[in-house]
């Protein structure tokens, strides 16, 4: 068994037999995570979306298409990078679900070394996708230590607000905003204005 930390995982989604060996012979070769499954169905209904993983799968295939598992992960609002199998007569769909958010498709017969430089890509997406959705738990976390007049507070200094202007807006003293100002600076572990606004800025722009 390797000793190498395993890369990331590899959804394979096929309703053919030999392509989902080719394909896990393949990538676990070149260690990847690989978890195959024979439908969209059993696949969604053991997908972990807290993993770090891609998708390869088939355009078509008996039950729910894969156009139909796109359109499934979107609604679960899934960041999960996919790339579709496609056969020749079938480009035309995989252009659309490009424009859905795909990030490539295959033409079988496929070449392997494309296949895993695209995997490669889709797991890089994955990483920071990850990183991003954690960064964003963890402000969300530190914001939701702040009481509802001390994010008043942190709203206005957002703003540019001086503590005077802050005071009038929120008929308090100015003691009042400097005691709010400092609480916030301690829950949100900021040194510096600049680490409050950072903190801040990130949780309005993923909004």
């Amino acid at each position: 068994m390797s000793l190498i930390p395993k890369k990331g995982t590899v959804y394979v989604v096929d309703d053919d037999e030999a392509v989902r060996d080719s394909l896990q012979w393949l990538l676990e070769g070149k260690d990847y995570r690989v978890k195959c499954f024979d439908s969209a169905e059993s696949f969604l209904s053991r997908f972990d979306p807290r993993e770090v993983a891609c998708l390869i799968a088939d355009i078509r295939m008996d039950g729910m298409s894969g156009l139909e598992l796109q359109d499934r992960l979107l609604e679960r609002k899934s960041p999960l990078p996919i790339v579709f199998i496609t056969g020749h007569g079938d480009v035309p769909m995989a252009v659309s679900t490009m424009k859905k958010g795909a990030m490539d498709f295959i033409e079988k017969p496929f070449k392997e070394d494309e296949l895993v430089a695209l995997v490669e890509r889709m797991l890089d997406v994955a990483r920071q996708q990850f990183a991003q959705q954690q960064e964003a738990a963890s402000r969300d976390a530190l914001l939701s230590r702040l009481t509802t007049r001390e994010a008043q507070v942190l709203d206005r200094i957002v703003a540019g607000r001086l503590n005077k202007q802050i005071a009038d807006d929120l008929g308090i003293s100015i003691k009042t905003v400097e005691a709010h100002r400092a609480n916030i600076m301690e829950k949100l572990n900021a040194n510096t204005v600049a680490d409050l606004l950072k903190i801040a800025l990130g949780a309005q722009g993923k909004n």
